[in-house]
């Protein structure tokens, strides 16, 4: 099967977006002549430190779906200390970069913020074992919403388990709740979580029924002193007084969530119904909008909305851990539109704008478009 781009979900394929876009290896110096000045960067100024601390840390990949029902219910987790590129090139405001993170992977995939998203069916059972061999702290695993044995919470005050370095743990998760959750480390959360120890857990109802195209978009502000500070530069993070610089959608800030490939552009094509799965592991309401597009809000917090209660908006604003599912119909004149969080100073790059909390629904008739073709250089995207 053919590699597909967008958010992660059901976009289209590698080979149908270069054939629509016509990008396949033509911008071989992207984002040279991309708006915002460098300056503006919330890291440009410790770009230097920051590459040296750093180190040999792997960098992080994009978040992948793992089917857990296809691996026979069992799925293993660990979490590896990385780099974090939330905009790598130098258009608006580039860099961002976090130079310490505590990512997630799913066995044998690669680290990734947000952590892999766990699927399974209503009716399952997950065997999710923590797999701290090889880490350098304790950690639990937390899953929201579904009902599960008191010593499989995750929480280490409450049950008593925690994991330490050198240890293995199995928590027994049953998918008895459907609908899309988060899943998290609840050890120290107030660090471990703003580290990057986050996730999305979807449980897909009995009879499930796709839309036409569907995808999960995690929001998360970040205070990069924390990061910055576990790198081992000069930083001093107070959580009472934490002060956010970094805005992401699935761990990326605009434009680079924009890139087909390593971003998470919201990819549909004329008469498609769409679906979004929202859900923010910050600690901030981030009220999200769409241009041009009017969707209703038919879950939250993995219960579903009744059809009498439904109402067409254009923006809902996602508390803490809140989730919100939205769907709405691609019948919009064929474009390029934002989705962004509508607090404007989540939608910078330090003091670059536009940047931060930002993505695009992109139709796949308008990238053969020259302004297609110039976001996709701001976007550092070299085919």
């Amino acid at each position: 099967m053919s590699k597909r781009v967008g958010a992660p979900g059901s976009g289209i394929s590698r080979r149908d977006f270069v054939k629509a876009s016509g990008l396949g290896g033509t911008l071989a110096l992207a984002g040279c002549t991309a708006p915002g000045n460098p300056q503006d960067s919330v890291s440009t100024s410790t770009e230097a430190s920051a590459s040296q601390a750093g180190g040999d840390l792997p960098r992080t990949s994009p978040p992948e779906i793992v089917n857990v029902d296809e691996q026979g219910g069992e799925v293993t987790l660990s979490s590896v200390p990385a780099r974090h590129e939330a905009h790598p090139g130098e258009s608006m405001g580039g860099p961002v970069e976090l130079p310490q993170v505590w990512a997630f992977k799913a066995d044998d995939g690669d680290p990734s913020v947000p952590g892999p998203i766990l699927r399974t069916t209503e009716g399952e059972d997950m065997e999710v074992t923590f797999d701290n061999t090889d880490g350098k702290r304790p950690h639990t695993v937390h899953f929201h919403a579904v009902r599960k044995k008191w010593e499989d919470d995750g929480v280490p005050t409450t049950t008593g388990i925690r994991i330490d370095p050198g240890e293995k743990h199995t928590y027994t998760i049953p998918a008895n709740v459907p609908g899309t959750h988060l899943y998290h480390c609840h050890y120290q959360t107030h660090r471990h979580i703003d580290m990057g120890m986050y996730g999305i857990f979807r449980v897909d109802p009995k009879g499930y029924e796709p839309a036409d195209k569907e995808y999960f978009l995690t929001l998360k502000e970040w205070d990069s002193r924390l990061n910055r500070q576990m790198a081992g530069m000069d930083a001093n993070y107070d959580v009472r007084n934490r002060r956010p610089d970094t805005f992401t959608i699935n761990g990326k800030s605009a434009p680079r969530t924009l890139h087909p490939e390593d971003g998470s552009p919201i990819i549909v094509e004329q008469g498609d119904t769409v679906r979004i799965h929202f859900c923010n592991n910050g600690y901030m309401d981030h009220p999200m909008h769409i241009h041009n597009h009017r969707f209703q809000v038919v879950a939250k917090d993995g219960g579903t909305i009744p059809e009498v209660a439904r109402h067409d908006q254009d923006i809902t604003s996602i508390p803490p851990a809140g989730r919100h599912t939205i769907e709405f119909e691609a019948d919009a004149d064929p474009g390029i539109y934002l989705a962004h969080c509508h607090k404007v100073s989540h939608a910078m790059n330090g003091s670059a704008y536009p940047g931060g909390m930002v993505t695009g629904v992109v139709y796949k008739e308008a990238m053969d478009t020259d302004i297609f073709k110039q976001l996709m250089e701001y976007a550092g995207y070299e085919g």
